[in-house]
């Protein structure tokens, strides 16, 4: 880590700021595996939330990957995205991110990163949860094929683990919940923490 470099604090306060925006930050950290659902979720629910004057931005594992973590391992790839989201929501933003981050030391770093926050901020872990046998099912992008014929090394559920998070704050059922009941559900937790506002 660089030494010769110093904190700026901005003239405006986290409090002030959310006070203004009539809005408080958080993020919504949805895990599971690929192709549970966690990309069409996160996408419907971050387009409901705008629609509600709520400002919200989703952060893609996939489309992370494209540019500010293009070239770094799974692990850092996460700690990166633990960083950029509490930027985001120390902006006041609903911050919902999407990746697999199947470890669990990895998450709770994230979780560590937001509690350790001044102010601390929401963490809100969502757990996409759907089996192996549904995920290999949908495979929109032909990557559990891939991994079956030993074309992709260390894929998570099959060559690599998974570990489910314990304590979610949020935990869906994706084999039985639809995108619509999901969003509702991530929305009506949101209400009851006075994250979101009910509309007038």
């Amino acid at each position: 880590m660089a030494t010769n470099i110093t904190f700026h604090e901005g003239h405006v306060t986290y409090e002030e700021r959310a006070e203004l925006l009539a809005q408080q930050g958080a993020t919504l950290w949805l895990t599971g595996l690929s192709a549970s659902g966690k990309s069409t979720i996160a996408t419907a629910l971050e387009q409901h939330l705008l629609h509600q004057h709520v400002s919200a931005f989703r952060l893609d594992g996939d489309n992370i990957r494209f540019g500010l973590n293009k070239d770094w391992d799974r692990e850092e790839n996460i700690r990166r995205i633990a960083e950029v989201s509490l930027l985001f929501s120390s902006s006041t933003a609903l911050t919902i991110t999407s990746f697999i981050s199947p470890y669990k030391a990895d998450r709770d770093l994230a979780r560590k990163l937001h509690a350790e926050a001044k102010p601390a901020l929401p963490f809100i872990e969502v757990f996409i949860d759907a089996s192996v046998e549904e995920c290999e099912r949908r495979d929109p992008k032909g990557l559990y094929k891939k991994a079956r014929a030993g074309e992709i090394k260390e894929f998570t559920g099959i060559s690599a683990p998974y570990e489910a998070p314990d304590k979610p704050e949020i935990h869906i059922s994706a084999d039985k919940t639809s995108v619509e009941d999901s969003v509702k559900i991530i929305t009506e937790y949101l209400l009851s923490k006075g994250l979101v506002k009910p509309r007038a």
